[in-house]
């Protein structure tokens, strides 16, 4: 009885192992935040496209996990920007303007800090 315990115990795969659920909405989880500044962390599922959507303030992007995002804009138009981790990427208040929708287009999920600038234009 205890061997068999024991050969069941060895080939059991410890849950750390186990797959994860794949998440299958972006989750934006608020940092910090006063008048001048916004801080929020952002997880964006892979192959999940985002609504359409624009931004009122430029941003700083810091990646957390790399990974490509595809941002395909209203009037058709689209460009990608792979991200690296631990690199920061600006985004302009004009680039945010611009009504897109974004879609991460890795096979994993692209973590990212977003730091949007409220009081620049």
């Amino acid at each position: 009885m205890v061997v068999s315990a024991l050969f069941v115990m060895a080939f059991k795969v410890p849950s750390a192992q186990q797959p994860v659920a794949q998440q299958s909405t972006p989750q934006r989880t608020p940092q910090f935040e006063n008048e001048d500044v916004a801080v929020w962390k952002t997880v964006v599922p892979p192959k999940l496209p985002l609504a359409m959507h624009t931004h009122q303030h430029p941003r700083v992007i810091i990646p957390l996990a790399n990974g490509t995002m595809r941002i395909a804009y209203e009037d058709g138009s689209s460009e990608t920007h792979v991200f690296e981790t631990g690199k920061a990427y600006w985004l302009s208040s004009a680039e945010g303007k611009k009504r897109h929708a974004d879609v991460n287009i890795s096979d994993k999920p692209i973590e990212v800090m977003v730091v949007e600038l409220k009081k620049a234009e």
